[in-house]
């Protein structure tokens, strides 16, 4: 059962960290609060970082899809 379990905590760490770059990524939820705190100058290579995150935690969703359909498989 530690397996279910570990995968099902995968699965929704994926799931939140990939909603939360998108956010991040696509609207200006990150730049506005970065320029609430006067850090707006960290803005320049945000997109570098938040892309690569969102693939991170997309990849990180596909393997724990792929890790519950196995072991339903078995």
């Amino acid at each position: 059962m530690a397996s279910a379990e570990r995968e099902r905590r995968l699965l929704r760490v994926g799931i939140i960290g990939t909603v939360v770059a998108a956010l991040c990524c696509f609207t200006p939820v990150l730049v506005v609060l970065l320029g609430a705190v006067g850090l707006a100058a960290l803005t320049g290579d945000l997109v570098y970082v938040l892309l690569l995150a969102l693939a991170f935690f997309v990849g990180l969703t596909i393997y724990a899809l792929y890790q519950r359909k196995k072991h339903e498989a078995s």
